[in-house]
């Protein structure tokens, strides 16, 4: 029995990979091609304008950290290479930057509406594998709207604080903005809060509205 959980511990985690990837690599994308839309090249200019997930893969938080959680049992934790971003190659500095800023977890959303159009459209059908690739859907579905909302959080280093920033430019937002890793400690504070709990009730609610929009599709 023990070896039964563990195969399929190691199947749910070998499905869940590469979502992770393609979710991380898609939204650091994004960030780089609306920047380049908006007048900064700095990331084209290394290599980031790519779709290529392994170009935006960070050594601990893309790789040896989704390893040490499936290792230590605890939720997959992982981060990717961030984007640079030289504002001053903005017309507008404020706008603009909200813009990319944003641009990333409104990847993973509109990602999210693509693997659920996948999730309704093979779970009527008789394919092969099917429930690994419905799993597969719908980790999609799940990973893509945390992000979405995970990413949003006013907390630096997330695309929050920029937008928080970029929308009330004052001396409290951009001491918020530049506390480096102190920024980094308030968030692992945060997760291990009983205040993720109502940040998870709300990621539930937006996968909630999936649930049901599937359930008017008979799946």
């Amino acid at each position: 029995m023990a070896n039964i959980h563990v195969s399929e511990k190691l199947i749910s985690f070998l499905t869940f990979l590469p979502v992770f990837f393609i979710s991380l690599g898609i939204h650091e994308f994004a960030h780089a091609f609306s920047a380049s839309k908006l007048g900064d090249d700095t990331a084209k200019n290394l290599g980031r304008l790519t779709l290529n997930p392994f170009k935006h893969a960070d050594l601990v938080g893309t790789y040896l950290m989704p390893i040490a959680s499936f290792a230590s049992g605890f939720a997959l934790i992982g981060w990717a290479k961030p984007v640079p971003v030289n504002r001053a190659n903005f017309k507008n500095n404020f706008r603009d930057d909200a813009i990319v800023s944003f641009a990333g977890p409104f990847s993973n959303f509109i990602l999210s509406i693509i693997f659920f159009i996948g999730f309704i459209t093979l779970a009527g059908t008789c394919v092969e594998f099917k429930n690994y690739i419905l799993n597969f859907c719908w980790y999609g579905v799940f990973l893509n709207v945390f992000l979405f909302a995970f990413n949003l959080l006013p907390i630096p280093p997330l695309d929050g604080s920029h937008i928080l920033f970029d929308l009330f430019p004052n001396k409290f937002t951009a001491k918020l903005l530049n506390l480096g890793i102190y920024g980094s400690i308030i968030l692992l504070l945060f997760i291990y809060s009983p205040l993720w709990q109502y940040f998870m009730n709300f990621v539930n609610i937006i996968l909630s509205l999936f649930v049901k929009t599937a359930k008017v599709f008979n799946v």
